[in-house]
């Protein structure tokens, strides 16, 4: 019986398929994937801004050139110096021509800040990976970015 199914584990792994869509073209920039093509996300540095009653992360333009139709968009990531999963998704304010995520500092409001999107990652290859969506994103603008960097990953559900 064991021997049964160690077979079957081994034949599975045969049996699984390899991934044959579209690649990045660059390493550590998270892509749109749409059937089969890759749309590049916008690339910026978020500037930090002390405010009276927290932080705010501010990125420059009113919309991202990189858009998708999607509600729950998925991502294709080849992964260099930055791991997968260390890429946090978060919805953005539009003020003026910035787009903006706000953390409160007081504990009483911290409710209110910004939270974290829930993003599933599933490996595809040694360093590519999918990354989806795990909850409807509504019409507006979007950041991917990772944990304890200014960088950001930017694009628009329309």
């Amino acid at each position: 019986m064991r021997i049964l199914l160690i077979a079957i584990a081994g034949l599975s792994t045969l049996w699984a398929q390899k991934y044959d869509g579209p690649k990045p073209a660059k390493p550590d920039l998270p892509y749109l994937r749409h059937a089969t093509q890759l749309i590049a996300l916008e690339v910026a540095e978020a500037r930090e801004e002390k405010r009276k009653e927290g932080t705010a992360y501010v990125s420059s333009g009113a919309a991202s050139p990189a858009r998708t139709p999607m509600a729950e968009p998925i991502f294709v990531f080849e992964s260099k110096s930055i791991p997968a999963e260390k890429l946090t998704l978060y919805k953005l304010d539009v003020k003026g021509n910035n787009r903006e995520v706000f953390f409160f500092d007081n504990p009483k409001k911290r409710k209110d800040s910004a939270r974290p999107l829930r993003l599933m990652v599933t490996r595809l290859a040694p360093g590519l990976s999918k990354l989806e969506a795990n909850e409807t994103l509504f019409p507006g603008e979007y950041a991917l970015t990772p944990e304890g960097s200014n960088q950001v990953f930017l694009f628009q559900v329309f």
